[in-house]
């Protein structure tokens, strides 16, 4: 197996193509895109299968197989058996053969509900999105409740999404740049659209907001990922890998090159100090600050001559 997950064995089946960076049907490079289909390769890209196919198994709307699977199988203990699987051993373990060994079936079985890896990776990055939504799940989003507080919303959505990421880390090996819109996907989105839209801001900001904020939470869970897999790569635990070096630091820091590191506290690196909590308040002042700055633009509109506002403003006013 190749340091970046990328395997040589054949690929699975109807989820396969032959293309560039593949010869005779093997993958040879993580990523590489069938010129055929458009499709990954590896799968690990969503929307790179037959996307009619996924939105039909997505939103219920595909023909069951009425004839051959074995009694029993489902596609919900299909995706079930391939979340577990890339829960325990990641991402890369996960194909038709497998999950067919898992549900003690034949792999045929298993194409008679999913074509393939790539529209199964489809199937399980929604139903991961919807985790947080379980709770209620036959509750319209429209009825839910809403955090009166945009705030609340913020930190809400953010601990939701890192507690999500550590669940299943193979997430961040996804490349969800053309996700496919499933109804967890969709409804996690309008429940927080709509516990934003007290922000006051733009269609396109309240995006821009969701887009950060996932971007921070994601940023910080796949460094927390990579330091786990570092560990489990060579052995050494964190502490043992800087005691390694310390020698060098020490010696480094009393060269004089480095002042300003050579001066820093020693808690600075303190793996007490909370960055996630750190980098969300942080974000949620500033979008404080640009909140204020539209409410101020709001109220200066209001007040320009010739506006309904100032009219009223005078009116009152005599």
């Amino acid at each position: 197996m190749a340091k970046d997950g990328a395997t040589t064995e054949p690929t699975d089946g109807a989820a396969a193509g032959t293309g560039a960076g593949t010869r005779t049907g093997t993958r040879t490079r993580t990523g590489t895109a069938s010129a055929a289909t458009g499709r990954a390769a590896d799968g690990t890209a969503t929307g790179s299968g037959d996307i009619a196919r996924s939105l039909e198994l997505l939103w219920g709307t595909g023909d069951r197989p009425s004839r051959g699977p074995k009694p029993g199988l489902t596609l919900d203990r299909i995706v079930t058996a391939a979340i577990a699987v890339a829960d325990a051993e990641g991402l890369s373990a996960v194909s038709m053969r497998r999950i067919s060994t898992e549900l003690g079936t034949g792999t045929m079985s298993l194409y008679r509900y999913v074509p393939g890896k790539a529209e199964l990776l489809d199937l399980m990055l929604d139903r991961v999105l919807g985790e947080p939504l379980s709770a209620e799940p036959d509750r319209p989003a429209a009825d839910r409740p809403v955090p009166g507080d945009w705030r609340v919303a913020i930190d809400t959505m953010a601990r939701t999404y890192l507690d999500n990421l550590r669940r299943h880390p193979w997430l961040l090996k996804i490349n969800q740049a053309r996700t496919v819109l499933g109804p967890s996907a969709l409804r996690g989105l309008e429940l927080s659209l709509t516990a934003l839209r007290s922000m006051g801001l733009r269609d396109p900001e309240l995006i821009g907001v969701i887009i950060t904020v996932n971007s921070f939470v994601e940023g910080l869970a796949r460094t927390q990922a990579d330091a786990a897999e570092a560990v489990a790569q060579t052995g050494l635990s964190d502490e043992e890998f800087w005691e390694n070096q310390r020698p060098y630091l020490e010696r480094a820091m009393l060269s004089g090159a480095y002042p300003t590191m050579a001066g820093m506290s020693e808690d600075t690196f303190s793996a007490d100090f909370d960055h996630f909590a750190f980098g969300l308040r942080r974000l949620i002042a500033g979008f404080e600050a640009l909140v204020a700055e539209r409410a101020a633009e709001g109220r200066a509109r209001t007040e320009e001559p010739g506006t309904d506002g100032a009219a009223e403003a005078t009116t009152h006013r005599t």
